[in-house]
């Protein structure tokens, strides 16, 4: 039993590793080129057997310098994570191979990534439009979006990245895990974001005032929830309104609470969660009557609407 609790110990640890790896905008080591007398910066790595060198913009003596720390924080992450693996060697452990269903469910989140997160920075009120968003999670800058709503789709896209790693996907769906989502959605905002709200807020549009959230009554919570007997597809959506309503941490409540619910639906292989940018007035008028408890079965039928299932091939 120790063992098998230490393999999860691991496995936790170095999926926390990647996702904090993730993070980081650029894999590589940092260079200078010299075109015309003007200094560029570019990132040299090797893919395979050949060397590939990405543009990264005119040189900037603080953005080199941290370039740099960041490649050097990298280096040491993944030579933690080699060890990590040495250590699950010994003690036995077999990469599983992951349900097909998951598999399908995780292919179908990737190849879907752009439009998810273009429909959760509407929901967030984030003014940005598609194509502007598909730059951002591509190249992690666009010229015409405030730099706050930049860091916003950046950290969409490291979240949805962290619970798609085949070792967090097919780990717990507990708070310890929705803690660390917020914390990757608050990058940038708070110190920790991913720590348990401890002042009061008020949400717009509702008299509703969420209490202070006591995080062992959140833990018991989203332990009913999944201990329940209730569909495996009707508990994602518990556990997104709970995180919702609750107003757990300190901001990105709504967009941990979307990416929460996904991973509990895709460790099951059931589809995703999306609440298309169409539909987003009906949600958020769901969602306030929500709050103060009215007609809460409407916001739930019209979330069961929203989960898109997985064909299988």
């Amino acid at each position: 039993m120790v063992k098998y609790e230490k393999m999860q110990e691991l496995l936790s640890k170095r999926a926390e590793l990647q996702a904090t790896i993730n993070l980081f905008p650029y894999d590589g080591t940092p260079e200078i080129k010299i075109v015309s007398n003007k200094k560029y910066i570019y990132i040299r790595k090797r893919v395979l057997t050949k060397i590939t060198s990405t543009y990264v913009g005119e040189f900037n003596e603080t953005l080199y310098n941290q370039l740099l720390k960041n490649n050097f924080e990298a280096k040491k992450l993944k030579k933690e994570i080699r060890n990590i693996n040495k250590e699950l060697v010994l003690l036995g452990y077999i990469e599983n191979k992951l349900d097909k269903r998951i598999i399908l469910n995780i292919e179908f989140a990737k190849s879907n990534m752009k439009n998810i997160i273009y429909d959760q920075a509407v929901l967030e009120g984030i003014a940005t439009t598609f194509p502007d968003t598909e730059a951002i999670i591509d190249n992690g800058k666009v010229n015409n979006v405030k730099a706050e709503d930049v860091q916003k789709i950046l950290n969409l896209k490291h979240a949805w990245e962290f619970i798609l790693d085949k070792d967090v996907a097919t780990s717990k769906t507990d708070y310890y895990l929705s803690s660390y989502i917020a914390k990757i959605i608050n990058e940038g905002f708070y110190l920790d974001g991913g720590r348990i709200r401890s002042f009061p807020v008020t949400i717009g549009g509702t008299n509703y005032i969420p209490p202070i959230p006591m995080e062992f009554k959140v833990k018991e919570k989203i332990d009913n929830i999944l201990n329940s007997k209730t569909k495996d597809i009707d508990k994602a959506i518990e556990l997104c309104l709970y995180v919702m309503k609750t107003q757990i941490f300190n901001d990105g409540n709504k967009r941990t609470a979307v990416i929460f619910a996904n991973h509990y639906l895709i460790s099951k292989g059931l589809g995703l969660l999306v609440i298309d940018y169409a539909k987003i007035n009906k949600f958020k008028k769901l969602l306030i009557n929500y709050y103060e408890d009215k007609y809460i079965e409407d916001i739930k039928s019209f979330l069961r609407s929203c989960i898109l299932k997985v064909k299988s091939r």
